[in-house]
């Protein structure tokens, strides 16, 4: 066997790719038939999905291929502080288990075809192959794989980056290329105890999140599906992104933040949901500006609409809503509300808008969009929690006045932010500068009140005549 896979290692630094992968295949072959060594084969696709068990040796054998290979890969991944190494292709290591050899190679080989998220593209196959005693096969199996996926577990805990995933398709990321989503260490400093909002507000949605991440046993006894739907929507500059940053850290979960206009068809969208791991929070923001979801009662129909489009159910959409995209409204509540919303556990679906009045209403019902959170204008408990945060003071002589400011003028957080942080350094300058962009926004207002006062009356007095 040793001299087998030493002919193998030559000729893998002498042959051409091509012609070693033909090699290769035949060796496997030959050693199938004269060698008392078996083989197992672990791709790295599993059905739609990235397979587990692959996912766990690409982690076991990390550690190891940095002083076992001859030939490394080694990156940096964007926002990490280590260094991550993975084999080469066709490179091999040695490993032993309880006095027991083993030998593992990475295979990787291009081929054209067309796939799921790009067409007439290169798609890299990847696998894993192990090769041991055929007297070794059951404890392998019993105990060895066993101990491989319990070994991952651990290091990825040790290790552990919280992620933010993107689904795009154009990855150059090696390792991602042909995968639906692509991971970026996620690193906002967000969480609750920053976010300007009032306690009782926060103190609400915490108890909510906390309620939903204890209650597998419950969700399964009344027969749902273990997610749940937040609606985030208010005006800009209200923290609805900070707020989904806040969630993740809270509960320790990885995002997919989904951009709708890059999913071709509703097929795709199934895929990219069955792709998504457990414990995360799927998001998709600005849903009104991403694909036409409005309210389908408020539509006029076309004057050119036959007989048999009139005669549709309200709650049949267009498939052809939109243009760019043929994800459809169907699509997107099948997505957070149908059979495959349910390939999965522990899941948060996180909507976002800044026009709550242009979705359609079978959108935001319960079991799709459950808990509805208004973030708004800037409250004075609001504020309260900024001037901690970028002032340092929890109480100051100009606090009365910006509070009663504070109410009709209309600001929001990231406004009342930008003028905190102008300077930082000088609270009481920076409150002054605050006070008069209150006074400003809400003469602001009141101006525009009388303006349309104004015009309601003359459009009135018009009439009359």
């Amino acid at each position: 066997m040793a001299s087998l896979l030493f002919v193998q290692t030559i000729a893998k630094q002498y042959l051409p790719p091509e012609f070693y992968d033909v090699f290769s295949k035949w060796m496997r072959r030959v050693i199938g038939i004269v060698s008392s060594y078996i083989s197992v084969v672990i791709e790295e696709n599993d059905g739609m999905k990235v397979s587990e068990v692959y996912e766990a040796v690409q982690t076991y054998l990390s550690v190891r291929s940095s002083s076992a290979a001859k030939r490394l890969k080694v990156k940096k991944p964007q926002n990490n502080k280590e260094f991550t190494f993975s084999m080469d292709g066709n490179e091999q290591i040695a490993d032993e288990y309880e006095g027991i050899k083993l030998w593992w190679v990475f295979h990787s080989s291009e081929r054209k075809q067309q796939i799921m998220f790009r067409r007439n593209s290169s798609e890299e196959k990847r696998s894993y192959e192990l090769t041991f005693h055929k007297k070794q096969k059951q404890k392998i199996f019993d105990h060895y794989l066993p101990h491989i996926m319990a070994e991952a577990k651990a290091l990825e805990i040790r290790s552990r980056y919280r992620k933010i995933y993107i689904n795009q398709s154009n990855s150059k990321d090696y390792e991602y290329r042909n995968r639906a989503w692509t991971p970026v260490v996620f690193d906002h400093p967000a969480t609750f105890d920053t976010l300007a909002l009032e306690p009782e507000v926060k103190q609400d949605i915490v108890e909510d999140l906390q309620r939903f991440s204890r209650r597998e046993t419950y969700y399964r006894q009344v027969g749902r599906a273990w997610k749940r739907g937040y609606l985030l929507y208010g005006p800009p500059g209200t923290g609805k992104s900070s707020m989904i940053a806040a969630m993740a850290n809270f509960l320790d979960y990885d995002i997919y933040d989904m951009e709708l206009t890059q999913v071709k068809n509703n097929t795709e969208l199934r895929k990219l949901l069955i792709a998504t791991t457990n414990k995360s929070i799927i998001v998709i923001e600005d849903i009104d500006c991403s694909l036409d979801l409005s309210d389908r009662k408020k539509k006029k129909s076309s004057p050119s609409s036959t007989d048999e489009e009139k005669d549709k159910k309200p709650s049949e959409p267009d498939e052809n809503e939109n243009e760019e995209s043929k994800v459809t409204l169907s699509g997107v509540l099948n997505f957070t509300d149908g059979l495959w919303s349910c390939c999965g556990s522990e899941r948060l679906f996180v909507f976002t808008t800044n026009h709550i009045d242009r979705l359609d209403p079978a959108l935001l019902r319960s079991g799709r969009m459950d808990k509805h959170i208004l973030l708004s204008f800037c409250t004075f408990g609001a504020f309260k929690i900024l001037a901690r945060n970028y002032l340092s003071i929890a109480d100051h002589e100009l606090f009365p006045e910006i509070q009663d400011l504070m109410e009709a003028a209309q600001m929001t957080p990231a406004d009342v932010t930008e003028y905190l942080m102008k300077k930082a350094d000088h609270p009481t300058s920076a409150l002054r500068d605050l006070i008069q962009a209150l006074r400003e926004a809400k003469e602001r207002i009141a101006t525009a009140a009388l303006k349309g006062i104004a015009e309601e009356i003359a459009s009135a007095t018009y009439d009359q005549v």
